[in-house]
């Protein structure tokens, strides 16, 4: 499915990660190691973390509650035009997960949910469909986060294409620390809850521009 979504019109090629609002907003291109490292160490925690929690709930057929992780994730993503991209971005996991999973009460839960659910929530619900584990989720989320920084860059600034994977590893490995904690997590109040005020103010700025790859 994270293969297909980057070659789908509405998929994750329409996102960045935040990396073309930082780069518009004046950040060097020489920083986006340590921007994607930043992301491993603070909001991909919360991405992952809600996917876990997501997928614990979904195991256990509660799906009800998975509107309160929504609640917990987007009480962490103060960024409406952030919040905005996620569950755009889930709307496209669904349609593909309905045609995968077609009896599954989770999945039809998120999708017929009145507010849309956000990506982190549906990822989780998918894993839980597809057998994931929940350290297999984690360190997913956190290497998809990265690439997406990484293919972006390469559409951005003239760059070697052999030199983002490294900053891919670097960062999934600046995540392994984490896998066991965020692994373990059951409940929406135990999300953490860091967060990166400077990356979402550039992409609300972003959100509001006329030039732009990316939606964000």
């Amino acid at each position: 499915m994270m293969l297909a979504d980057a070659r789908l019109p509405v998929g994750g090629h329409v996102h960045s990660a935040g990396l073309e609002p930082a780069l518009a907003s004046g950040m060097d291109p020489s920083l986006v190691p340590a921007y994607i490292l930043g992301r491993a160490r603070s909001v991909t925690l919360v991405e992952a973390g809600t996917a876990v929690v997501a997928r614990h709930v979904s195991l256990g057929g509660e799906t009800d509650d998975l509107a309160h992780v929504d609640r917990a994730w987007a009480a962490r993503t103060p960024s409406a035009a952030v919040r905005d991209v996620s569950r755009s971005l889930a709307r496209g996991y669904l349609r593909l997960a309905l045609r995968l999973w077609p009896a599954n009460a989770a999945i039809e839960a998120c999708a017929g949910a009145d507010v849309p659910f956000s990506r982190p929530v549906v990822v989780g619900v998918i894993a839980a469909a597809a057998h994931l584990d929940a350290p297999a989720l984690v360190r997913l989320v956190a290497y998809d986060d990265a690439q997406t920084v990484a293919a972006a860059m390469l559409k951005l600034e003239p760059l070697d294409p052999i030199v983002p994977p490294g900053w891919v590893l670097d960062a999934c490995a600046a995540v392994e620390e984490f896998v066991d904690t965020i692994s373990a997590l059951t409940i929406p109040d135990a999300i953490p809850a860091l967060g990166a005020p400077e990356s979402e103010g550039w992409v609300e700025a972003h959100s509001r521009s006329t030039k732009r790859l990316f939606r964000a």
